[in-house]
């Protein structure tokens, strides 16, 4: 049921700075930005957000996959990667090596907390970490131009997965399996880098990781967090901070077989264009957002 990843949706303290870096340091172009509105504020359940001032952007390549920055203060005491939900939005890249130096010009907003290497010694997948200037943690990835692999068309293109962390990876597991009857692999142990060092492990720390296959194009990496990750903390009537909410296209809001925070509407904002739109919360209390396909 689910299908394409269409909008990802970040908390950010400042939506304009935000816009800048973006722009100037991963060469994402603004395409739409206004006020959130009070019906959309409505369905995500979060009445505060409306009026919030908002930014979308669309990588250099056009792919129709958005990162939409909404205004939301991030709490001081937050830590990417320490508590459950949404942790990681994973980009296609063609240079993870050259990004690498781009980014650690000690102007730029992006810190590295993962240096370009391969995801297993064999791997021929080359990728790297950074935090965001809104707390959010970006994989920037290189997978090989060959048959059956999307690559980047451009220097930095557009997100391909996103990495949700939950304390019980068997209960996140069977959310996508049995509600979205999606393919979702065994949970195997990997290596996470940036999860050990937000947590205190040894680098080479292993965790249990699985695969829910959304498409040939989008993938969720479903994460096993430790016993010292925490909930997200969410101010009242708001969106949570860093990676708040991820959108996806559905053949109907109306046919998903599980509860909403607040009733479907159709919604005009840009890019939903007047379809249906409705919202609901994971295994790991992440926020999925849904967009009907017609």
């Amino acid at each position: 049921m689910l299908a394409a990843i269409v909008i990802i949706t970040l908390g950010a303290p400042d939506v304009g700075a935000i816009e800048r870096a973006y722009a100037q340091w991963l060469d994402y172009k603004p395409v739409e930005s206004g006020r959130i509105s009070e019906d959309l504020a409505e369905v995500w359940n979060a009445p505060r957000m409306a009026g919030r001032q908002y930014s979308v952007m669309q990588p250099a390549s056009g792919e129709k996959v958005y990162l939409r920055f909404v205004q939301v203060a991030t709490p001081a005491d937050y830590v990417p990667m320490k508590t459950f939900g949404w942790n990681a939005v994973e980009i296609l890249v063609q240079d993870p090596d050259g990004l690498a130096k781009r980014l650690g010009d000690a102007k730029s907003p992006f810190r590295i907390v993962g240096v370009p290497r391969p995801l297993s010694p064999n791997s021929p997948i080359r990728a790297m970490q950074v935090v965001g200037p809104a707390s959010e943690v970006l994989y920037l990835t290189r997978v090989p131009p060959e048959p059956g692999r999307h690559a980047a068309a451009t220097y930095v293109d557009r997100p391909f997965i996103m990495i949700v962390g939950g304390a019980d990876i068997d209960a996140v597991r069977s959310f996508y399996s049995d509600v979205f009857k999606v393919p979702v692999s065994p949970a195997n142990r990997a290596r996470m880098t940036v999860l050990n060092k937000a947590h205190g492990f040894d680098l080479e720390t292993t965790h249990p990781l699985s695969m829910a296959r959304l498409s040939d194009e989008y993938a969720i990496e479903i994460d096993g967090y430790p016993t010292s990750a925490t909930e997200r903390p969410i101010r009242p009537g708001e969106l949570a901070p860093a990676i708040a909410s991820v959108t996806f296209e559905v053949d109907s809001v109306e046919a998903l077989e599980l509860p909403l925070v607040a009733k479907a509407r159709s919604i005009n904002a840009f890019p939903y264009s007047g379809r249906r739109v409705g919202v609901a919360r994971g295994a790991a209390g992440e926020l999925l957002e849904f967009i009907s396909r017609q």
